[in-house]
C-alpha cells in the first residue's frame, strides 16, 4: 500500500528494436507513490466452502503499534488505556497455548492463509494517525509452510523493494477523485439539446419508450460522479527509490542524505521531492515507487499495488494442420512494454507551482546570486555571519 504524492516527468531512451523511436529520447509523465515499509501484525485463515471462503481463525502479534490499534476502536480517547491489553498479556505468557492451538488449527483445516499488514502512517507527514490495514494472500507450499512463513514475519517491516522490482508490470487499485452530484452532460458526456429547448438543455430528451414501463440501466441519468473504486491495469514500474535518509550501507540514518533522483547521465545531487514540495502533499522522505502515467485518486490517497493480472505472454498456433503434424508449429508472443528495460536519463525536480526553472536550490542561488532576504530570517543568516567576520 502506497500513498500518492504527485506527478512529474522523466526523460529516457527508448529500447524497442524495430520501432521508429528506437534509441531516441522521449519525455513521459510519471506518478510518484511514497511507500514506507509495511508491518506484519497477524495471520487469518480461511476454509473453502461451497458458498465461498469462510474465516476460521485469526492470530495476532504480541506488540501492535498505536496506529494499528486505532483501527479497532471507534473512540480512541476512551479506549487507549486498555486497548488490546488482554490479548497482549496472553500472548506474552511463556507457554501460550491459545496461539499455538490456533496456528495448528490453521495448518490442519485452512486452504487460504493471508498475512495482515498495516502501513507505517507515522513515517508519512500526514494529519492522519490511523494506519491502513490490508490482508495479503500467501501463495506457494502447503498450509503449514504458509503459516510458518507468515508467523516468522510478525512485527517485521516489509519494504516495497522485497515485493516489487523495477521494469515490472503492476495494477494500481484506488478510489477516484470525488466530484459530487453531477448532471448527465458532465457525468456521461451526452450532447446538449438545442439552444431554444424549453426547461433546460443539459438533459436527456427521451429516457425510454412507454413499454417496457421502466427506465433502462443504459440510459444516462444524473447522480454521483467520482469517488469510485477503480483498478488501472498494466502500469510499468520505472524506478523503486530508497529513502532520502539511507546511508551507504542501506541502513536508515536521519542525518544521511541519499540523492534518490540522480541518474547515470544527470549526476546532480538531488532528492525526488521537487522544489517547494509536491503540491497538496509535501516532501517524500521514505521509499518511493515511480510508475508510468497516472493512477486513480487525489494526492495523499492510498494506492494499492498488486502483481499484474494480465498475462504478458501469449501462446499462438501457426496452423491447425501443422500443429497436428509438427511439434514446432506454435510461438510465444511477449508484451514488448513488459520486456523493455527502462534506463532513466533525467528526472524533473523543478517546482510544480507555476513554471519551474531550477532543479535544485543550489542551482537557483548560483543563477540568481545572493538573495535579498529580510534581516533576521533564516535565509539572511549566512550573509549576516559573513558581515560579522
Amino acid at each position: 500500500m502506497t500513498y500518492k504524492a504527485g506527478m512529474t516527468h522523466i526523460m529516457r531512451e527508448v529500447n524497442k528494436p524495430g520501432s521508429k523511436i528506437h534509441k531516441k529520447e522521449v519525455v513521459e509523465a510519471v506518478t510518484i507513490l511514497e511507500a514506507p515499509p509495511m508491518i506484519a501484525v497477524g495471520l487469518v485463515g480461511y476454509v473453502e466452502t461451497p458458498r465461498g471462503l469462510r474465516t476460521l481463525t485469526s492470530v495476532w502479534a504480541q506488540h501492535l503499534s498505536e496506529s494499528a490499534k486505532r483501527v479497532f476502536y471507534k473512540n480512541w480517547y476512551r479506549s487507549k488505556k486498555k486497548a488490546f491489553d488482554r490479548y497482549a498479556n496472553r500472548a506474552a505468557e511463556e507457554y501460550n497455548k491459545d496461539t499455538q492451538q490456533e496456528l495448528e488449527r490453521m495448518k490442519k483445516f485452512c486452504q487460504v492463509i493471508r498475512l495482515i499488514c498495516h502501513t507505517d502512517i507515522k513515517k508519512i507527514k500526514l494529519r492522519q494517525k490511523k494506519a491502513h490495514l490490508a490482508e495479503i494472500q500467501i501463495n506457494g507450499g502447503d498450509s503449514a509452510a504458509k503459516v510458518d512463513w507468515g508467523k516468522a514475519l510478525f512485527e517485521q517491516s516489509v519494504p516495497v523493494s522485497s515485493v516489487f522490482s523495477p521494469n515490472e508490470m503492476v495494477d494500481a487499485v484506488s478510489i477516484t477523485k470525488g466530484r459530487g452530484y453531477e448532471g448527465v452532460v458532465t457525468r456521461w458526456g451526452v450532447t446538449r439539446l438545442p439552444r431554444k429547448t424549453h426547461r433546460g438543455l443539459r438533459k436527456v430528451a427521451c429516457i425510454g419508450a412507454w413499454h417496457p414501463a421502466r427506465v433502462k440501466f443504459s440510459v444516462a441519468r444524473a447522480g454521483q460522479n467520482g469517488y469510485h473504486h477503480r483498478t488501472e491495469m498494466n502500469k510499468k514500474i520505472y524506478r523503486i527509490g530508497k529513502s532520502v535518509h539511507t546511508d551507504a550501507e542501506g541502513k536508515y540514518d536521519p542525518k544521511a542524505f541519499n540523492p534518490n533522483a540522480t541518474t547515470e547521465t544527470d549526476l546532480t545531487q538531488k532528492a525526488i521531492t521537487p522544489m517547494g514540495g509536491f503540491p497538496h502533499y509535501g516532501e517524500v522522505n521514505e521509499d518511493y515507487v515511480m510508475v508510468k502515467g497516472g493512477v486513480p485518486g487525489v494526492k495523499k490517497r492510498v494506492v494499492t499495488l498488486r502483481k499484474s493480472c494480465v498475462k504478458q505472454v501469449r501462446f499462438f498456433f501457426l496452423d491447425l494442420f501443422k500443429s497436428l503434424t509438427c511439434s514446432h508449429s506454435y510461438y510465444f508472443q511477449v508484451s514488448r512494454n513488459a520486456l523493455e528495460e527502462i534506463e532513466l536519463r533525467f528526472i524533473d525536480t523543478s517546482s510544480k507551482y507555476g513554471h519551474g526553472r531550477f532543479q535544485t536550490v543550489d542551482e537557483k542561488s548560483k543563477f540568481l546570486g545572493p538573495s535579498t532576504a529580510a534581516p533576521g530570517t533564516a535565509a539572511a543568516a549566512p550573509a549576516a555571519a559573513e558581515k560579522a567576520k
